[in-house]
């Protein structure tokens, strides 16, 4: 009895043992596809080297903080030095505030000195200078090794990385040393982060491919014989131990330049450079003349963003939410109002020119314009809107547009809005005008001159921007050196209207006799080529003026990508859908 007992109990326990056994593999064969198969990204070591960079910095790193990769695989190095703003304060905030959210921040700044001896300006770089670069960048190669990171990524302050692949695109590549190509804001200049060509003393020579390249003509990834700027050293390859900024091999017998150090190391251990140029990665900032002050250098990138809100106005530049950003405080500059006209169907202008104006310190007061998709015929009757007889387009030899009309009833209520409220100057800006450098302090100054000079010349009207007719030219009014007299005129894309100048043009009833407004100004200062439309029109004393050189210009020109007019359009919209906004607009006009 006792033995059928034990084997009972053993054919119990080896049939459990079984189970158990199965069901052991099972999960741990679902144990090992959830978790023993994840690996963890590559640890990256990010080294910011930065000087006099503080104008840049907020904007600089918005895109590093936007960076598709996991900050906690992220350790950032930073150190700046020599600086003549307030950078480092600038890094140590941002250090603080992101400290939580990368692997590690090691962070190292000095105030002093705050600059380098017998250099021209804060952007000249001299011998010394060059020696700092090289030892900084072997420090943060060193302590990447020490940190035994798999990889060492060098971005410089003045490359904006605007793809937030960047980093794994690089990474794709197995490349020991690889550079994203980062052209010049614009692409208007030949200069990037890359040579196509090296003479025998291992300096640059210009090479057949470098600009197919450049424009990428030819897309790939390509070994050039120099990268520099923003580039990817993959760690874990031990041949990236013989890679160094400094000191220089024996073998060198160039410059002290970090860039040239680095690329004879790299020749000499054999280690290829390599260009990637499949997407765009990001654009820099053209080097500043040696001369150029920290103002300058502030006033260039100012208008290096403005620039980029014409071209991406759906995608602004990101501002990094980890540092305080303080904005010029906004003012009308000396004028009662500015006026930014923008119809309520472009947002994107609206948004861009918005933000244009928060970016020069500028207030403005949205001016809804007028919208000649939604006028009809029988509403132009009903506002006793009549076309001057006999005119026509000078172009398209074509009647008005209601884009047309929509346009100038959208500059006439701001006319009676000046009267009405005793508005004694305004500035008028539309919606698709680009700023020229520095145009917050050059509008300061025209208007300036303008008020010493308002007692001999009483000025009604000046163009901000304009489209000039004549080659020849301009005749300065006496005494000015910012103001020139007013020819015959195109556009109305910026101008500055007094009280006196906006009564003679309300005055003159031109909706009675209407032509596209930028034919009336020009007849209203008698200097329109067509004298039978300008004899329609009594008086034609306005003073009119015009910035010289000009503050606006267009964002666009008639055959650019991106080129639209919403004055030369004529569909209309169903007149139900726009009762009410029409009803409205009428009493506007008979107020």
């Amino acid at each position: 009895m006792a033995i059928w007992r034990y084997l009972f109990l053993y054919i119990l326990f080896f049939t459990n043992f079984q189970t158990s056994s199965a069901d052991s593999k099972v999960s741990d064969a679902v144990y090992n596809l959830s978790k023993e198969s994840e690996v963890r990204e590559p640890s990256v070591f990010l080294a910011i080297i930065a000087r006099n960079a503080a104008h840049l910095l907020p904007n600089w790193l918005g895109y590093i903080d936007n960076l598709d990769y996991p900050k906690s695989r992220i350790s950032v190095w930073i150190r700046s030095d020599h600086n003549e703003d307030n950078t480092s304060k600038v890094l140590q905030e941002w250090a603080q505030n992101v400290k939580q959210l990368y692997h590690r921040v090691l962070i190292n700044v000095s105030d002093t000195p705050n600059d380098y001896e017998n250099t021209a300006g804060p952007a000249e770089w001299s011998e010394s200078r060059y020696k700092q670069m090289m030892y900084l960048r072997q420090k943060a190669l060193d302590s990447a090794r020490k940190q035994w990171a798999d990889y060492l990524f060098f971005v410089d302050c003045d490359n904006f990385l605007v793809n937030p692949k960047t980093l794994r695109l690089l990474m794709d590549e197995k490349k020991t040393v690889i550079a994203p190509m980062i052209e010049v804001f614009g692409g208007k200049a030949a200069y990037s982060n890359f040579w196509g060509g090296m003479d025998e003393e291992g300096y640059y020579a210009r090479s057949d491919d470098y600009f197919p390249m450049l424009q990428r003509e030819k897309k790939g990834c390509f070994e050039v014989p120099m990268i520099h700027s923003t580039l990817l050293i993959d760690l874990q390859k031990t041949i990236s131990d013989q890679l160094r900024y400094n000191p220089p091999l024996d073998s060198y017998t160039g410059e002290e330049d970090d860039i040239l150090v680095f690329a004879h190391s790299a020749r000499m251990a054999d280690v290829k450079l390599n260009l990637l140029n499949k997407e765009v990665y990001g654009y820099m900032i053209q080097p500043s003349g040696a001369s150029k002050t920290l103002k300058d250098m502030r006033i260039s990138f100012t208008h290096i963003k403005l620039e980029w809100f014409v071209d991406h106005p759906e995608e602004l530049m990101p501002v990094s939410s980890h540092v305080s950003l303080k904005y010029i405080s906004p003012e009308k500059l000396g004028f009662d109002e500015i006026y930014l006209i923008n119809l309520k169907r472009r947002p994107l202008r609206r948004k861009r020119m918005l933000a244009s104006l928060k970016e020069l310190g500028i207030s403005v007061k949205l001016f809804d314009a007028i919208d000649g998709k939604s006028l009809t015929d029988q509403q132009v009757k009903d506002m006793k809107i009549k076309m001057l007889p006999g005119y026509s387009d000078p172009h398209g030899k074509r009647p008005l547009t209601m884009g047309e009309i929509g346009c100038f009833l959208s500059h006439y209520l701001i006319w009676e809005e000046m009267v009405n409220n005793g508005l004694s100057q305004v500035l008028v800006l539309e919606d698709d005008v680009r700023f020229e450098p520095d145009f917050r302090n050059q509008l300061r100054q025209l208007l300036r001159e303008a008020t010493v000079l308002n007692n001999k010349y009483r000025w009604e009207l000046i163009y901000i921007g304009r489209k000039r007719f004549h080659s020849k030219p301009v005749q300065m009014v006496p005494g000015a050196e910012l103001l020139a007299w007013a020819d015959y005129t195109y556009w109305t894309l910026g101008y500055a209207i007094s009280l006196s100048g906006a009564r003679k043009l309300l005055s003159a009833k031109p909706l009675e006799k209407m032509v596209a407004v930028d034919e009336f100004l020009p007849i209203m200062f008698n200097k329109h080529t067509n004298s039978e439309w300008s004899n329609h029109f009594y008086p034609r004393n306005l003073v009119a003026m015009t910035a010289e050189p000009l503050l606006l210009y267009p964002t666009h020109y008639v055959g650019d990508v991106g080129y639209f007019s919403d004055t030369e359009t004529t569909g209309l919209i169903p007149p139900e859908l726009q009762q009410n906004d029409n009803e409205k607009l009428k009493r506007r006009i008979e107020l």
